[in-house]
């Protein structure tokens, strides 16, 4: 599966290092060159030797290790190297690699490395979770780092919550689909919308949602990843904007549908993962100083709807976010905005919808309809964009 494909996984020192043991053992089995590169204080958890018998390669850990023939190592193991493995990734080495440090072998390596890099953070939840670590990761994705989201459970230190590694065989699936990626989506253009919409009452206050950006984001690094061309069509989003070729940024419902309406032609594909406002307020030019009022509404454009009775031949991708009914209010809106797909999900349930990475979806086709269980937001643009190239 993996013939001809080098693969450089860098070991961090954490307790999940031990699980690694597996993910270069199923790397060999696919028949990729792989080499290991640990850092010190990975070699207190794991011992080289066990990297070394399952690889068949040198593991190296000494930045001024001598034991192997003339050459500048690191630039050389940068430049054999199809995709790069941080696992488990410290935050103390996610770090170093956002602000650039190169002090010890795996750090200069990765920092020398020109192939796609993959993350699988292992850390305590409150270190996870730290606006350092937030930033780091903001800045490396946006750098065009691939992460795979950590996992839930109780950690080492005792604590409980999201910090423990993704299985070896989740950060493996993940490694094939980068080495070996789909260009199902090569000469199409795919306009996304992603955030939420802001609809002013005043000059201060404004009507708006919980949505982050997050799928959108999502769903533009996958179009990216299999060939596409993206223009995004951005309102108010909680992450930083990446992976697309075309920038449109806007704040209210109207403007996203003016932007929308008038890149309708160049794209072959519309997928609506933005949460624009329905209605907007008459807008008071004076800031609202009453003890109490009553707020005019005016309905918003239905862009959905919009897009679905000038679409022709192009496929439109619509999301349905519900509290009740979710299936039978998803099923009405696919046939009402005449869209070919909707992806459902019940922003009520755990690890769904807004303020999270995750989501819990239900897929529907005039054909048939799917259910999905827990995934990080990244594995749904993934089966989105799978479920899009089968229609």
């Amino acid at each position: 599966m993996l013939k001809g494909k080098t693969v450089v996984v860098g070991v961090c020192g954490g307790i999940a290092a031990y699980k690694v043991c597996e993910l270069v053992s199923r790397l060999k089995k696919a028949a990729a060159d792989v080499y290991v590169v640990m850092t010190k204080h990975a070699t207190e958890f794991v011992a080289p030797l066990t990297f070394e018998t399952l690889s068949g390669n040198r593991v190296v850990s000494d930045m001024f290790d001598r034991d192997f023939p003339w050459e500048v190592e690191h630039i050389s193991l940068a430049k054999k190297a199809d995709l790069f493995i941080l696992a488990p990734c410290t935050a103390n080495v996610m770090a170093k690699y956002a602000c650039g440090i190169a002090d010890d072998f795996l750090t200069t390596t990765l920092l020398a490395a020109k192939c796609p890099v993959l993350i699988a953070p292992a850390m305590n939840c409150a270190m996870l979770a730290a606006e350092a670590t937030v930033h780091n990761m903001e800045v490396l994705e946006r750098r065009g780092s691939i992460f795979i989201d950590s996992q839930s459970g109780r950690l080492a230190c005792g604590d409980v919550g999201s910090g423990r590694m993704a299985e070896p065989e989740q950060i493996f699936g993940k490694a094939v689909e980068i080495l070996c990626p789909k260009r199902d989506f090569t000469g199409k253009t795919v306009l996304i919308t992603a955030g939420a919409t802001r609809e002013p009452i005043d000059p201060v206050r404004f009507i708006s949602n919980r949505s982050g950006g997050k799928m959108g984001m999502a769903l533009c690094r996958a179009v990216k990843r299999r060939g596409g061309k993206v223009i995004l069509v951005a309102g108010i989003t909680d992450v930083s904007v990446c992976g697309c070729d075309e920038l449109i940024n806007v704040q209210t419902t109207e403007q996203m549908h003016e932007a929308v309406m008038a890149n309708l032609d160049k794209c072959d594909v519309v997928i609506k993962a933005a949460a624009p406002a329905d209605y907007r307020s008459v807008f008071q030019s004076e800031k609202i100083k009453s003890e109490s009022f009553t707020l005019k509404m005016k309905k918003n454009p239905d862009i959905a709807k919009a897009v679905g009775e000038r679409k022709g031949d192009k496929r439109l991708v619509i999301f349905c976010a519900e509290t009740s009914n979710l299936k039978e209010n998803a099923r009405k809106k696919l046939a009402d905005k005449n869209a070919d797909m909707v992806v459902a999900n019940d922003v009520t349930a755990k690890g769904a919808g807004f303020d999270c990475d995750t989501n819990i979806v239900t897929v529907i086709t005039p054909k048939k309809e799917t259910d999905y269980p827990i995934m990080s937001k990244a594995d749904v643009a993934e089966i989105i964009l799978d479920e899009l190239s089968a229609l």
